[in-house]
């Protein structure tokens, strides 16, 4: 069915517009992928990967709203035969008004072209078509936003074509009727309060609309950032599970959508970890194709990958959440606790080290509140990407930090979050293998140098480095051997001894270029 009523395809994989790629695109003209180049991305991501979706993304950067028209007119033969809005899908991503501030009327902008996509597709396809009929709306933190967005597109843009603009003419009879009539609306669970409480804000949603069916999407980057791997990996389970006991209470078919990058930290998805990956995240209908997963990767591999998940999803039902609650709290605290403690003494490095992560794709920055600035307590943090990218590039994989709390776990919290994290260990492993013990000695040997740099402490900085070499004695301690073991590492570390040597000179190109290509050997910058 179109537009979203009753039945209809969910699609499995969605390309978006995340800039976590290390290799550039071959078929741009340099480095920074805007305009007409991302047109170009979403046709490449349907017709030759094979993804079936792609987000197009107004959050955070300025997007082409006219994007139906100009796929379906410079690439009418492929979605002639693969309709847009029944087996191809286009999402928008819009700013969230609460939060966005000075740019929220983005907002109106990207709702009013949904109307005209509509009038130019079922002109290409000669019958009634909707191309677009789902908006997701990030950072939601109550049902009731969902409501004002839906209700917004209703009585703010559809209702435009009862207004009377004489006593003979109404506008829709002048420019046409506004369809698709309504919307669906797919909220964006980031923060760690709002995750913990899925279940109330889709519940509020359900209860107050009736949708026969909801698609919600479950951030895992941006808890990462903000909390470190292991809550990050607690909380996005727990809310796969929530969402599949408010599916049987509500009746209302749920298709979660998780938003996963190729690094553990981020999510750990990547051709090379498919069935880790699916294992770990059962319950799911719909995940993230990064650009880091569709550029950094021979393309038959990620054809075939892409393949495989749009043939794997939905993968199940999620694993029943069996921990004592309490112990899962418990769980959420102490790692969260060590891992902003550790966070907000290595800031400034952080930040002054993500200056260097080159820019894939053109952003404007946010003003704004917590989750858009990115804070950890009062620090301000660079997102999620060039975030992991700078703690990768100086030789501390951001998977490390919090580690120590598995010394400090009682049997019984130890024991639950091996159920809760299955490929904790494999994942820790991997992450490990980007450990560069050169860049942790040297950070220490020219702790003052680096300090004055950042413009921090000589002594805070010093005890940061001390707390991260705590989280590694532990990870080691608990039976994971970290570091380079084999060739390919060693080359890796490598480079980023050398962007380390390079940044503490202030050779700022070679810098440039030893970053660049440690994130190549890893397969994507952050």
């Amino acid at each position: 069915m179109r537009g979203g009523q009753g039945e209809r395809k969910i699609p499995r994989t969605m390309a978006t517009q995340h800039p976590d790629n290390a290799r550039l695109c071959g078929w741009i003209d340099g480095e920074v992928i805007e305009g007409d180049a991302e047109i170009q991305e979403a046709y490449f991501a349907y017709r030759e990967l094979g993804c079936q979706e792609v987000m197009w993304d107004s959050e955070g950067k300025d997007v082409d709203t006219r994007v139906v028209r100009k796929l379906l007119s410079k690439y009418g033969d492929y979605f002639r035969e693969h309709r847009l809005g029944e087996d191809i899908f286009l999402t928008y991503r819009i700013p969230n008004p609460r939060i966005e501030g000075a740019e929220r009327k983005i907002l109106c902008e990207t709702l009013q072209n949904i109307p005209v996509a509509h009038d130019v597709a079922s002109a290409f396809y000669k019958e009634e078509v909707t191309p677009i009929f789902e908006v997701i709306l990030p950072f939601t933190r109550e049902g009731r936003e969902l409501l004002w967005l839906r209700n917004y597109y209703e009585k703010c843009i559809v209702a435009d074509g009862d207004v009377r603009l004489d006593e003979s003419m109404r506008s829709e009879d002048w420019i046409g009727p506004f369809k698709p009539r309504s919307i669906e609306v797919i909220p964006l669970i980031e923060d760690l309060e709002s995750l913990l409480a899925i279940d109330g804000i889709v519940g509020e949603y359900i209860d107050a609309s009736k949708p026969r069916q909801m698609r919600v999407f479950i951030a895992r980057s941006d808890p990462a950032l903000n909390y470190g791997l292991f809550c990050a990996v607690i909380l996005a389970k727990l809310a796969i599970w929530k969402l599949k006991a408010l599916e049987e209470e509500k009746g209302v078919a749920i298709h979660p959508i998780i938003g996963v990058g190729s690094m553990p930290f981020r999510g750990h998805l990547s051709p090379g970890n498919l069935e880790n990956f699916l294992r770990e995240y059962r319950g799911l209908s719909t995940v993230t194709i990064q650009s880091a997963f569709r550029y950094d990767h021979p393309i038959g591999e990620v054809r075939r990958a892409i393949a495989l998940l749009n043939d794997s999803l939905p993968n199940g039902k999620p694993d029943p959440i069996e921990p004592d609650r309490s112990i899962i709290s418990s769980l959420i605290s102490k790692f969260r606790s060590r891992y902003s403690r550790v966070i907000e003494g290595l800031a400034p490095l952080i930040n002054s080290v993500a200056s260097y992560v080159p820019q894939r794709r053109s952003r404007k920055l946010h003003i704004g509140l917590f989750g858009y600035s990115r804070r950890i307590g009062a620090t301000s943090l660079p997102r999620a990407i060039p975030f992991a990218c700078a703690l990768y590039t100086l030789g501390i994989p951001p998977e490390l930090i919090g580690g120590k709390v598995l010394e400090d776990l009682s049997d019984s919290e130890l024991e639950a979050l091996r159920v809760l994290y299955r490929n904790m260990e494999h994942d820790l492993r991997t992450a490990g293998k980007f450990l560069s013990w050169r860049n942790v000695n040297m950070l220490m040997e020219f702790h003052r140098e680096v300090a004055e740099r950042v413009g921090m402490s000589a002594d805070a900085l010093k005890a940061s480095i001390s707390e991260i070499l705590g989280d590694i004695e532990s990870i080691e301690n608990f039976g994971i051997m970290l570091g380079q073991s084999g060739s390919a590492q060693r080359k890796y570390e490598n480079f980023v001894n050398s962007f380390l040597l390079s940044y503490i000179d202030r050779e700022e190109g070679e810098a440039r270029e030893f970053l660049s290509e440690a994130a190549k050997l890893r397969g994507c910058l952050g």
